[in-house]
């Protein structure tokens, strides 16, 4: 299938996988809109982008905010009319959530774990409930969810980032079948 002419928004869109993503996706034709929090980072982003002559636009976005979520869809709505593709690539870890190796499981930082749970599963499932809305009404659209192998299996001790994307994978699916059988 090809991407040329696409709408693709990516959160997280000024991070590294992001832009890896937007830089492969922009070449091949899709017309980009990163969204990220960062502001500086993002116009960096989007300029590196037109430098290298791609379609690329940054929204300023909190993937935790729905009102900021749902701004995001209507400028891009307004701008281009349709959106084809989101690719829900906001995410990370602290520091709190990891048990290092001299540590156990007894020295977490709930709050930490909580923020990295919050970002990683809220920060995919507000994006997904804001951009399915208008792809319901397109009667198309692709929804891509950045999940981790970390989600299947303990490969590292990022537990609080392992079981969000854990919860990511189960989401993913439920929405999935959610979204096929009832549109």
């Amino acid at each position: 299938m090809s991407v040329k002419g696409k709408i693709v928004a990516i959160t997280g869109g000024s991070g590294t996988l992001g832009m890896a993503l937007a830089q492969g996706l922009a070449e091949e034709g899709a017309i980009i809109y990163l969204l990220a929090r960062n502001e500086i980072n993002l116009i960096q982003k989007v300029d590196f982008l037109k430098d290298m002559y791609l379609d690329a636009t940054g929204i300023s976005c909190d993937v935790l905010n729905s009102d900021s979520v749902n701004s995001a869809v209507e400028q891009i709505l307004a701008r281009s009319g349709r959106i084809d593709i989101l690719i829900n690539g906001a995410g990370g870890n602290l520091q709190g959530a990891t048990i290092r190796p001299d540590q156990s499981l007894f020295d977490l930082n709930i709050e930490e774990f909580k923020k990295v749970s919050e970002l990683n599963l809220f920060g995919t499932v507000i994006p997904t409930i804001a951009f399915a809305k208008p792809m319901v009404n397109q009667k198309r659209g692709c929804i891509i969810n950045i999940s981790s192998m970390s989600a299947q299996l303990p490969l590292t001790r990022v537990v609080g980032y392992s079981a969000a994307k854990a919860a990511v994978d189960n989401f993913t699916r439920s929405m999935a079948v959610e979204l096929a059988t009832k549109y």
